[in-house]
């Protein structure tokens, strides 16, 4: 059977998909008080600004892969004018049942009852070509074959539609010994005071570093078949948004 990593383990692929289960079912009700803490309220300045660049228009259709407490979900459907455009649809999606279900309560605590489908990216269950932006914040390093899941993202966008891809990448090289000691020794630490679970943060501190840094996730996403990929790295490259455009 073919391998492939978990974190920094070896693993057969078919087992991979649980144990990144096992992890987020974990996680799932500090999963965004642990974010604060990891990334110093960064990540929602991240968030904010993939918003910004997705231009979510009224009346579009928008799909949230691994979209955890639902904040781009929301977000969304506040721009596609969902609940009064009766062509606007957003959806909520995830391939952990833990997960899913915190993001539809938030949803449903903000006054949304956006459709929540629990499924793998890598068998999107739409047609082709059916939505203008599919977005995945810090959820592609979890996937066993990413350019499979990346393929599934184009093939239900329309021609001129696009993929967002918001992850994290390869800080610049300065502030690398920083950002080792604080992922490897930090993190951990934080997880067992905060969450009771230290090694369920010391993976997602792995799955980091085995994570393709930004030039070759270009590469990859413009390999299955995008016609366009932009990157803009933030925060001196610690994280990366990719935007795949198919024309």
């Amino acid at each position: 059977m073919s391998k492939t990593h978990f974190g920094y383990q070896s693993v057969d692929e078919a087992d991979k998909a649980g144990k990144v289960a096992e992890v987020f079912h974990s996680v799932a009700s500090k999963y965004d008080v642990m974010n604060d803490f990891m990334s110093f309220g960064l990540h929602r300045v991240w968030k904010q600004m993939t918003i910004a660049r997705a231009q979510v228009r009224p009346g579009q259709k928008v799909l949230d892969i691994a979209g955890g407490t639902g904040d781009l979900a929301a977000a969304f459907a506040k721009a596609a004018q969902w609940g009064s455009n009766s062509e606007a649809q957003v959806w909520l999606s995830d391939i952990n049942a833990s997960m899913l279900e915190v993001g539809r309560d938030r949803l449903l605590d903000r006054g949304m009852a956006l459709p929540c489908v629990q499924f793998d990216a890598e068998q999107i269950p739409f047609p082709h070509n059916h939505f203008d932006l599919v977005t995945v914040a810090f959820g592609l390093r979890n996937m066993t074959h990413k350019e499979v899941a990346l393929g599934e993202m184009l093939r239900v966008i329309k021609p001129g539609g696009r993929v967002l891809v918001l992850e994290f990448s390869k800080p610049d090289a300065f502030l690398q010994p920083v950002y080792d000691l604080y992922s490897f020794k930090v993190l951990p630490w934080l997880g067992e005071k905060i969450a009771q679970d230290a090694e369920s943060y010391r993976y997602l501190a792995e799955s980091i570093r085995m994570h393709p840094d930004a030039n070759t996730l270009k590469e990859i996403m413009l390999g299955v078949g995008f016609d366009e990929v932009e990157t803009h790295k933030m925060t001196r490259g610690i994280v990366a948004l990719h935007i795949g455009i198919k024309y």
